[in-house]
């Protein structure tokens, strides 16, 4: 395994994860360091920063995919951009183990490290969960999830067995959280319109579910607003289980703890996140939940003090709430906190490096929450001021519009909607992106011709 390292001579600064804090943070430092004072490095297993608000409009077929995710290379010239997964972290040497896919790991030296790693699925030790769910994570989860669907309605059109219908056109989602009931809303919507293309089904064949263990949905909106999108959803059609848990999911056959069994074809598993396990492979203090614990000026800091040259912020951090407005003292793990911190930590990073002791302290207090469920349907709530259905909605597409990062992602982002206006939601699917070489294979292997005897004469 070879040590790559900075052959310029100038220090390190690697940041770890190209996901809004990554991306951000990057930006800032290219800004405004000074010609030759330090380089920067992003490592990703990706080659882009997926804007994750905009996953559940990619698997309702609002946008188009590519529009909901941000180039690294093309918006962070300057630095150098490594499309690997950091799998290790020796701070006390200075230096993180990079896995680029199909390649051979290597070792990459630093000065400063910013941990933006952010967050995956946290899942329970559900029978066949591992095995038959999907999360909403990813692009490509959004994608998939989208393709899914439409499919599995276009091959139940065709099936006479009611069981088999009845299993293909049953969509389970566990967790109701924002992701959760934003994905559950655009998805039912999205399947409502495509039933309407065929003759031989009706919008009474789909059946959505929605289990959640915990007594109410969406924890960031106020009671009476939680109710609210509960009776709306129920109004659609839509099975809500509260106080209740997924069971087992084995081969697709749910069982739930209020004692209903059914088949389903589809199982999306939205039940919160944990921190990016990478920093369990490391040398850095972590808390209790896998988070990187810091200070409110997003340095790292353990029982010792202050952890010289790194840094965190996002969904792998356990960041101070100075408003007194997180659970449990801390920020909430969503993109409003990320997109914040990553100045900070940037104008912080650049401060130490100068050689400087006074830093910005992190403090936001919450604007509130948006969520969009379905086309001119939503739910928000700024302070005191709560809003339903279109204006909610209008709000929604508003804040994330304006907070996806670069301007030729929002120019995109607002053409896909405009086009829908004009022309409804894409419900087109897309066969076999999972295995594209299918079609190729079947040709290759198919029998020849016969080869025909010449006439005689």
């Amino acid at each position: 395994m070879a040590l790559i390292r900075n052959s310029k001579l100038r220090p390190r600064i690697l940041i770890v994860g190209g996901g809004s804090v990554g991306l951000l943070a990057a930006q800032h430092l290219l800004k405004n360091l000074g010609r030759g004072e330090a380089t920067v490095t992003v490592v990703d297993p990706n080659p882009y920063m997926t804007y994750q608000p905009f996953l559940p409009e990619v698997a309702g077929g609002n946008i188009e995919p590519r529009h909901a995710v941000v180039p690294l290379r093309r918006n962070l010239k300057g630095a150098e951009v490594i499309t690997g997964a950091v799998t290790r972290i020796d701070h006390a040497a200075k230096f993180v183990v990079v896995e680029p896919e199909g390649d051979e790991p290597f070792e990459l030296d630093y000065d400063q490290i910013v941990l933006a790693a952010g967050s995956v699925a946290r899942t329970l030790p559900i029978p066949g969960v591992a095995e038959e769910a999907i999360g909403l994570k990813r692009i490509e989860e959004a994608v998939a999830l989208r393709d899914h669907v439409l499919n599995r309605i276009g091959e139940a059109s065709l099936m006479e067995n009611d069981e088999q219908r009845r299993r293909a056109l049953t969509f389970v989602f566990v967790g109701g959280g924002f992701a959760g009931i934003e994905a559950l809303a655009e998805l039912e919507d999205l399947a409502r319109s495509a039933v309407g293309l065929y003759e031989t089904l009706t919008e009474a064949d789909l059946r959505f579910v929605l289990v959640e263990a915990m007594g109410r949905v969406m924890p960031e909106v106020g009671e009476a607003q939680a109710r609210w999108v509960v009776d709306h959803l129920r109004e659609r059609g839509i099975d809500v289980y509260l106080e209740t848990f997924l069971q087992d999911c084995t081969d697709k056959h749910c069982k739930l703890s209020n004692g209903e069994e059914f088949d389903a074809d589809t199982i999306v598993w939205s039940a919160g996140v944990k921190a990016n396990p990478v920093l369990v492979d490391s040398d850095l203090p972590i808390d209790d939940r896998g988070r990187v614990t810091v200070r409110a000026d997003l340095r790292v800091e353990g029982e010792e003090g202050v952890v010289d040259g790194a840094w965190a912020a996002g969904d792998n951090a356990a960041v101070p709430d100075l408003s007194g407005g997180g659970v449990g003292g801390f920020c909430v793990p969503n993109a409003q906190h990320a997109v914040r911190q990553a100045p900070v930590l940037a104008a912080n990073l650049l401060a130490a490096l100068r050689g400087e002791t006074e830093f910005q302290q992190y403090f936001h207090k919450t604007i509130g929450s948006v969520a969009g469920l379905g086309p001119y349907k939503g739910v928000s709530q700024m302070g005191n001021f709560e809003a339903r259905g279109l204006l909610a909605w209008l709000m929604h597409r508003g804040y994330h519009g304006y907070a996806i990062p670069t301007v030729d992602r929002k120019a995109r982002v607002f053409g896909n909607w405009a086009l829908n206006l004009v022309f409804g939601r894409d419900s087109m699917p897309l066969k076999d992106l999972d295995v594209p070489r299918k079609a190729f294979v079947e040709a290759a292997h198919s029998k020849p011709a016969p080869k025909k005897e010449p006439a005689k004469a």
